[in-house]
């Protein structure tokens, strides 16, 4: 077995002089040098070990550094390298075993120190090469949020979020080069936020402060319906939640969205967790447009969104451990694609509003059992000076289970 060849060490902004006795004999003991611009300007001029500076895209140094396996190789990281750092890339390629790591307090520690804030009570998110949308499904009243930015223009594009979001009145600080000389912070409201002069190198922490009109969106399952863009294809705001029940969201796991409509479940999947994933299939193109503008608008600009007609587009995804069908349930083949695609143990719901939906239904019900439910809702409207009963097209909704020893 391979011994440990490579080492991580995590530096703060105070430079080489801030590491301990064992970092440094890393560094020092190390015949490669790997990092990025600003870690390798930290070592002296004259320093004359090969350096691997970080490339876009990052996986043609990931490759260099496998390359010279079982060569003294010491990667310099930003503070913990596992908190959205390149320890959890190159773990994921190189055994644990291989590699010994140093870490330093992460951009978020040293937040809370200067903030007084409790971590654990904190909401903390990267948006360094990820959509700025992310950050809606963080927001709400009181939250404490801490963003490590993409630079210096990701604070006005924050305090625009907030704003927007009828959230004007938090509070944004910006903390500069933490732990460092150039150290410096810089505190405001989202809504009249005029910062300019930022260094590209900084971290948010924002306090969400509602404005009093503003009703929240809470991340269980059943959002308003009117908190989506839609042409009417929309899986109302009671048959959401009880469909979000059935198909039991769990932290890491992936939904197949089939006849996504403006992504409604796909959607609220995902926000129930932020390692929850989803593909939404759609072959409607006024629909995609809604579903990527409900994504980002919720917060989940991360949902994958595949235009194509079940069930032939269904082939090569990646194994769902849920499927919802929300429309196109008489196409032929596509419960045997489905159900064959279904990890053991996973879940499939399918929802219905017409005689032949629910004909195909019994069908797939009478193959693999499952349970069927009529979901009937009605809405107190106004008729005249008073208020009648509306009915809602009843819904048919059959969930099955896949058995864990199915063959």
């Amino acid at each position: 077995m391979q011994g440990k060849w490579l080492s991580i060490v995590g530096i703060g902004e105070d430079g080489l002089q801030g590491l301990s006795a064992i970092a440094r004999s890393l560094i020092d003991q190390a015949q490669v040098i790997v990092g990025g611009d600003r870690h390798l300007a930290m070592l002296p001029p004259d320093d004359p070990r090969p350096k691997i500076a970080w490339t876009s895209p990052i996986s043609t140094s990931i490759a260099e550094i496998i390359r010279r396996r079982g060569e003294s190789i010491c990667v310099l990281a930003s503070g913990d390298p596992f908190c959205y750092g390149i320890g959890v890339t190159l773990t994921r390629q190189i055994p644990l075993e291989e590699i010994t790591i140093i870490p330093a307090p992460s951009t978020f520690s040293l937040a809370c120190a200067k903030l007084g804030w409790s971590f654990t009570e904190t909401e903390a998110l990267s948006l360094c090469g990820r959509p700025a949308s992310l950050l809606q499904s963080y927001i709400y009243p009181q939250a404490k949020i801490l963003i490590l930015s993409e630079g210096k223009d990701t604070p006005a594009i924050v305090a625009e979020i907030l704003t927007n979001r009828g959230y004007g009145g938090s509070k944004i600080t910006v903390l500069e080069h933490l732990g460092g000389v150039q150290e410096r912070i810089v505190a405001g409201i989202a809504a009249h936020w005029s910062e300019t002069e930022i260094a590209p190198l900084n971290a948010i922490a924002v306090n969400c402060i509602a404005n009093p009109e503003v009703i929240p969106l809470p991340r269980l399952p059943g959002l308003p319906d009117h908190a989506y863009h839609h042409d009417g294809q929309l899986t109302k705001s009671e048959v959401r939640a009880v469909t979000l029940a059935k198909l039991a969201p769990t932290p890491g796991q992936l939904l197949w969205d089939i006849g996504a409509g403006c992504g409604s479940i796909s959607i609220e999947w995902m926000r129930t967790h932020s390692q929850c994933q989803a593909i939404a299939i759609e072959q409607n193109p006024t629909r995609l447009n809604y579903i990527a503008d409900n994504a980002a608008a919720l917060g989940t600009p991360n949902l994958r969104i595949i235009n194509g007609k079940s069930p032939l587009i269904l082939q090569d995804l990646p194994t769902p451990d849920a499927i919802f069908i929300g429309g196109g349930v008489t196409a032929p083949g596509l419960f045997d694609i489905c159900w064959n695609a279904l990890r053991p143990g996973g879940r499939l719901v399918a929802n219905v509003v017409t005689v032949e939906g629910e004909q195909t239904l019994f069908k797939w019900y009478e193959q693999v059992g499952g349970n069927l439910t009529r979901i009937a809702i009605q809405r107190a409207e106004p008729i005249g000076k008073f208020l009648g009963w509306r009915a809602m097209s009843p819904v048919t909704q059959w969930m099955v289970i896949k058995p864990e020893n199915f063959k």
